[in-house]
């Protein structure tokens, strides 16, 4: 009976600090889009591959190497009621890896998916390569 208390106790720490790290973090990345100048666009399913939690780990190494109020990474649940309107406003039906400037939006999920895994360097470089172009 103690075990399976303690369990239950356990469960519950675990699902409130999942549950408020991501109620933070969507918080925090609806504020920052507003701010940068170019945004990138994670959007994933809420069953992830290895290959899409690379893609999402390779944008942000990237992201992270420019200033705050320059370039933000957004990485989102497109099967969350939350997120819809940006999954219409960019008609999102799969994981998808786009960057967005001023109306210009670049699809990079193709090559995002292809090098993630396989060639972590060539995805940077092309990521970096369409922020750079974008920061112009």
């Amino acid at each position: 009976m103690k075990t399976i208390s303690n369990f239950t106790s356990l469960m519950l720490v675990v699902l409130t600090v999942v549950l408020s790290g991501s109620v933070n973090l969507v918080n925090a990345q609806d504020s920052s889009s507003e701010t940068a100048k170019v945004t990138v666009y994670y959007f994933h399913g809420t069953h992830r591959c290895l290959t899409c939690q690379a893609v999402e780990s390779v944008s942000k190494e990237v992201v992270d190497t420019y200033p705050a109020n320059e370039v933000k990474l957004i990485s989102l649940n497109r099967e969350e009621e939350e997120n819809s309107a940006l999954v219409e406003e960019y008609k999102i039906s799969g994981q998808t890896l786009l960057v967005t400037s001023g109306g210009k939006t670049e699809d990079l999920t193709n090559k995002a998916f292809m090098f993630a895994r396989s060639k972590p360097e060539k995805l940077k470089k092309l990521l970096a390569d369409t922020i750079d172009e974008m920061l112009k």
